[in-house]
């Protein structure tokens, strides 16, 4: 599979070139130069951030806030760090759209309520069950019909992005926000390393113990770098089904990775 993220011609020592005359001369025609060349990372980017949003949320306009990204990612881009810059620019675009969508609060309320409830009532099922529940189960222990279930994952799919302000748990009283999990870049960490393998580990053991088709839209997802337009076709699905699947296997993966205890096996 050809990988989205690399960005077409010109060749290498172009944009070498490139970026020595803009980062030693500040020349603006190599500036644009490395613009348009990286431009290709924009549109892959809003093209993955867009999957589940409204409908009035124009790909156009992920689009217009991705590319303040990439102008921003080049503007800071050092090249004595030994990174790739598609990969630096990545998280650069993402960030820039997710934080415009978040000033345009798009998500209702009742969304974010429902997407609780759901989170709530599959936790429940699997302490009870000892395993990720199926969506009939949950849609059973739900008192809701399975249509209407599959329809709300689909809804709720736009809500892998939050608030920095919003809380871990609303019911507890005192609970942390998202932004009290954002690690301060200049802190020191001597455990950093190890934690992260650890929680790779969790990730990779929860990811094993979903249901096999769960576990298929995930690794296609993410480590194939497949829409789910794609992934949909493999399976002989529509998108929107894909796309329910997806959300349900990443609130099960939530479940594990951020309840305290021992994991569910």
């Amino acid at each position: 599979m050809t990988d989205p993220t690399r960005a077409p011609d010109p060749a290498a020592a172009d944009i070498a070139e490139y970026w020595q005359r803009f980062k030693e001369d500040g020349d603006p025609a190599a500036r644009d130069s490395l613009i348009l060349h990286f431009s290709p990372l924009v549109k892959f980017v809003a093209g993955r951030v867009g999957v589940g949003l409204p409908r009035n949320v124009e790909q156009s306009d992920l689009i217009s806030y991705g590319m303040f990204g990439l102008i921003d990612a080049i503007d800071k881009f050092d090249l004595d760090r030994n990174i790739k810059f598609e990969t630096y620019a990545v998280s650069r675009i993402k960030g820039a759209i997710l934080d415009e969508l978040r000033a345009l609060d798009w998500v209702p309320r009742s969304v974010r309520a429902r997407a609780r409830e759901i989170q709530r009532s599959m936790s429940e099922l699997e302490h009870k069950l000892q395993r990720s529940p199926t969506e009939e189960e949950l849609a059973e222990h739900m008192g809701v019909p399975l249509p209407t279930l599959q329809d709300q994952l689909g809804e709720i799919s736009s809500l892998g992005f939050v608030a920095l302000d919003e809380l871990l748990d609303p019911s507890e009283r005192g609970s942390s926000a998202m932004g009290d999990l954002v690690a301060d870049p200049k802190a020191i960490d001597p455990g950093g390393s190890y934690e992260d393998q650890e929680n790779r580990w969790f990730l990779g053991d929860a990811i094993n113990r979903l249901p096999e088709r769960e576990r298929l839209v995930i690794t296609l997802y993410y480590y194939e770098g497949m829409t789910l337009s794609e992934i949909g076709a493999v399976l002989g699905v529509t998108e929107s089904r894909i796309c329910q699947i997806h959300t349900k296997s990443v609130m099960s993966l939530r479940n594990r990775m951020i309840e305290p205890g021992p994991k569910v096996v």
